[in-house]
């Protein structure tokens, strides 16, 4: 099978891995020139994937009809930010393939989920979400990992599958693409807090409640947005937060320990260096429910320490009162 994958990131990196070893072409698109010089010349993405190296067989290309046009399936490895464009671009060259989205994330300024982003370039019914607790170097590392595959159509879950599945990589699947990409937006956001309670002095058990509590708020949100409350139990749902709150190894995580224990200056030149998915999607998330009508404490707490420099202590009496 022929597989193209959109970004050359990390998370796309090692799912080109895991595809080339279970015996699948793959072709991957960037945007820049250089980094596709670099990928070819090195074998190895010196600033996301130091030391890791890419196998031969995986090709790369600037031209992105060259990624789309002979691929039976297409991933979106991108930021969430770069969803709509590389959607526009792919969409003269869409006929039958099927899409997956890998990226995890609400738009800005639509508030748009990102499977609604692709669709108002692509009218397509191949569509899936992938989403659950997988960081890339545990890709890389062949153990076990387990994601949650979304989709209403049958033949996209079995194409990723047979894509993506082997004796460490494991899918389990659902028809619940809106409780999914709600789940895989939420964590990145309550990681944030995770990494503030860790600056903070928090221990274990005061952590771990806050993650139970996160829980129940996460379920809230998928019911007020229209998804399944059981895909909190998912691999999208319990699995990643539990992964995404609980390791410096998270972006999100060490954002909002920077957000604590670092100055202004030194907190801005992380966001400067670094792709924080939770930012990004925090101010989605609090506009869509504030659109809705719905109130979410935890939310709304979040949104006013990071963007309205609301001491972060608060959070630890938020856990006593919190209803």
């Amino acid at each position: 099978m022929k597989v193209g994958i959109i970004g050359t990131g990390a998370y796309g990196l090692a799912l080109a891995n895991t595809i080339s070893s279970n015996n699948h072409d793959i072709i991957m698109w960037t945007k820049f020139v250089e980094e596709k010089e670099m990928l070819e010349n090195k074998r190895m993405h010196e600033k996301v994937l130091p030391n890791i190296k890419i196998p031969e067989s995986i090709k790369f290309t600037c031209d992105i009809k060259e990624a789309v046009i002979n691929s039976e399936l297409i991933i979106l490895a991108v930021p969430a930010t770069f969803i709509d464009d590389v959607s526009k671009s792919m969409s003269e060259y869409i006929t039958t393939q099927h899409i997956v989205i890998a990226a995890k994330g609400i738009e800005n300024d639509t508030c748009l989920f990102l499977n609604d982003v692709v669709e108002k370039y692509i009218k397509t019914d191949k569509l899936a979400v992938i989403s659950g607790p997988s960081f890339a170097i545990d890709i890389f590392d062949k153990m076990p990992i387990g994601l949650t595959i979304a989709s209403l159509n049958n033949e996209t879950i079995e194409i990723t599958k047979k894509a993506l599945t082997n004796d460490y990589f494991k899918l389990r699947e659902n028809s619940d693409i809106i409780g999914t990409e709600v789940c895989g937006s939420i964590k990145n956001v309550i990681a944030i807090a995770s990494g503030m309670l860790d600056a903070l002095g928090a221990n274990e058990s005061t952590k771990a409640m806050f993650i139970t509590e996160s829980l129940h708020d996460i379920k809230e949100i998928i019911d007020v947005l229209g998804g399944d409350k059981k895909t909190i139990l998912s691999f999208a749902g319990f699995g990643d937060l539990l992964l995404t709150c609980t390791t410096p190894k998270s972006r999100n995580y060490s954002f909002g320990y920077t957000l604590v224990k670092n100055t202004k200056e030194e907190t801005n030149e992380y966001i400067k260096t670094h792709t924080i998915e939770g930012l990004y999607t925090l101010k989605s998330i609090h506009q869509l429910l504030e659109n809705k009508n719905a109130s979410i404490p935890i939310i709304d707490l979040i949104y006013d320490i990071v963007f309205k420099e609301k001491d972060a202590k608060e959070l630890l009496r938020f856990l006593i009162v919190k209803s």
